[in-house]
């Protein structure tokens, strides 16, 4: 009895180990560095050449596929696109991060939030630049002003409707139709 669970052990531990060399992690291909990129794409992702080497190699990925599409896209939607990816570099890795949790809570929320948001987001744009440089100014005020937040103190966000319209950089605006940039 002892031979045959021993028997029945060795052959579940040789049957482990046949499907983890066959589970094994394929390390994802690399990405190409910035001097092995195209002429035509470094093009277009140029004002992420100064990054593109640190970047993880799926985000490389991403900005190719977006690179692969550029030409598709009319000349309007091009030059937004370069506006987007300007910003994009512009941005702190801290700020990119809030601008990538921002987006995904944005997408678990509900449709009459998403909507409201997207409402929000129309009446921003409709207004004259100074009032838009305005409340940027009195966003980055609040925001020089609130301590960082700690893991141990939950976020003291106010409740309510805001009066105003929120104070939203075009890298982190509700997404608008059309390519994603990178998360």
């Amino acid at each position: 009895m002892a031979r045959t669970r021993l028997g029945f052990g060795f052959a579940v531990a040789l049957w482990l180990l046949a499907q983890a060399s066959q589970a094994a992690i394929v390390p994802p291909l690399p990405q190409p560095s910035w001097k092995q990129l195209s002429t035509e794409q470094q093009r277009i992702l140029a004002p992420l050449s100064g990054e593109w080497d640190m970047m993880e190699g799926f985000r490389r990925k991403k900005w190719l596929g977006i690179a692969q599409r550029y030409q598709s896209l009319s000349p309007e939607e091009q030059a937004r696109m370069q506006r987007r990816m300007t910003s994009w570099a512009k941005l702190t890795p801290e700020e990119r991060k809030h601008a990538r949790d921002r987006y995904l809570s944005l997408q678990k929320a509900s449709p009459e939030k998403k909507e409201s948001v997207k409402q929000k987001w129309e009446q921003y744009k409709e207004l004259p630049e100074a009032e838009k440089a305005r409340l940027k100014a009195e966003a980055a005020r609040k925001s020089a002003q609130r301590p960082a937040p700690s893991k141990t103190t939950p976020s003291a966000a106010p409740q309510g409707k805001p009066s105003a319209p929120p104070t939203i950089r075009e890298p982190q605006a509700a997404p608008a139709p059309g390519p994603a940039i990178a998360r």
